[in-house]
């Protein structure tokens, strides 16, 4: 799949589209991580009639981690981290690509990257050539 390129403005106004996808994938991506170990045990002990308690949530959860990821993906953007709610949109500059990045909890899209630096490499948004 060809990777979608995003205006500022077009990633921006995706933001209150994606913002409740985030906030629910959030919600389940850290409860799964909170119990991951406990659905470890259940699964090493399986074959002697282990299980969880949790086993049930953790799969309904799961199920909807990975209906909120194809979500995500179907509008073009890139999830670099479900439980941060962290995101990039491919953008053009000139003769190359860069990433806009935006986090949950964020009201606009005022970062960028290159795409082989990451979130550690975030500019403002001003500084964008």
């Amino acid at each position: 799949m060809e990777e979608r390129l995003f205006s500022l403005e077009e990633a921006n106004s995706l933001l209150p589209v994606l913002e409740p996808l985030l906030i629910e994938l959030s919600r389940d991506w850290i409860f799964m991580q909170r119990i991951n170990e406990e659905i470890r045990r259940a699964h090493e002990a399986s074959d002697r009639g282990g299980g969880s308690v949790f086993g049930t949530s953790y799969i309904e959860s799961a199920e909807r981690v990975v209906h909120f990821l194809h979500r995500i993906q179907e509008l073009g953007v890139l999830l670099k981290d479900p439980g941060s709610g962290l995101c990039d949109f491919a953008h053009q500059v000139g003769s190359r690509v860069v990433y806009l990045c935006w986090r949950l909890g964020e009201k606009r899209i005022s970062w960028w990257h290159e795409v082989e630096t990451g979130f550690a490499g975030r500019r403002p948004i001003e500084e964008l050539d």
